[in-house]
């Protein structure tokens, strides 16, 4: 069991510990992974670095809106016309 007042090695954080060292939060988050916050005893919250956080949700820094991705393709001349398609004929 971690000392009071401690964090315990596998990124547990109380309430008030993690106010009181918010940097060194952030700098674990950021070196070692999520870092957990549990108020009163109970897991609370989940500090994670910024890369981690857009990660999970799937942003990514060099994503384009698909709009600007499609205009950036140099699609000039190509030829996207096509045959009318008038269906096909079936028996009801």
């Amino acid at each position: 069991m971690p000392r009071p007042g401690k964090k315990d090695l596998t990124g547990r954080w109380k309430l008030e510990d993690a106010k009181a060292r918010f940097s060194e939060v952030v700098r674990r988050a950021t070196s070692e992974g999520p870092q957990m916050v549990t108020v009163r005893g109970a897991e609370a919250a989940v500090v994670v670095s910024a890369g981690d956080f857009a990660r999970l949700n799937g942003r990514r820094k060099d994503k384009k809106p698909l709009v600007e991705f499609l205009q950036g393709l140099d699609l000039e001349g190509l030829d996207l016309t096509r045959e009318p398609d008038f269906g096909r004929d079936i028996a009801l």
